[in-house]
């Protein structure tokens, strides 16, 4: 009996322990990488949703004169525009002038998208398309 247990192989502790050290170094190596894609990801949908209250905006300027301004948190049954079903990463809000002639879209962080350790970061758009961002946030 004993010589049936001494003749079994398997592995040694050092096999093992190499095993463990290569997992450990392609973690180390894929983490960061999937982190920034997803962070890329979130930020399209704030740009999706910015490029949909544009279109909106101009739509309503069109056949009424004006741009209609919108809180924070907000819908706007105006322009028709929804916010997304679910938990957004981001606040979304349209400022106008006072002659409504013109408008700035913003989508505000409400949680960290970018990993920089800030909710600051934004996305804007106004009436004539122009892009800009802040604090991590590029278009």
């Amino acid at each position: 009996m004993l010589r049936k247990l001494n003749n079994r192989r398997g592995f040694t502790l050092i096999e093992l322990m190499i095993v463990v050290v290569i997992i450990g170094i392609l973690a180390a190596l894929a983490i960061p990488k999937f982190m920034k894609v997803t962070g890329k990801a979130k930020v399209a949908e704030a740009k999706t949703i910015l490029k949909e209250i544009f279109t909106l905006e101009k739509a309503h300027f069109n056949e009424h004169d004006n741009y209609v301004a919108f809180s924070s948190g907000a819908s706007c049954d105006a322009i028709g525009f929804d916010l997304p079903e679910g938990n957004s990463r981001f606040t979304y809000q349209v400022t106008c002038t006072d002659s409504s002639a013109d408008f700035e879209a913003r989508a505000t962080e409400s949680v960290d998208v970018d990993g920089n350790g800030s909710t600051t970061g934004y996305l804007t758009m106004d009436q004539d398309g122009n892009t800009g961002g802040a604090n991590g946030l590029t278009w």
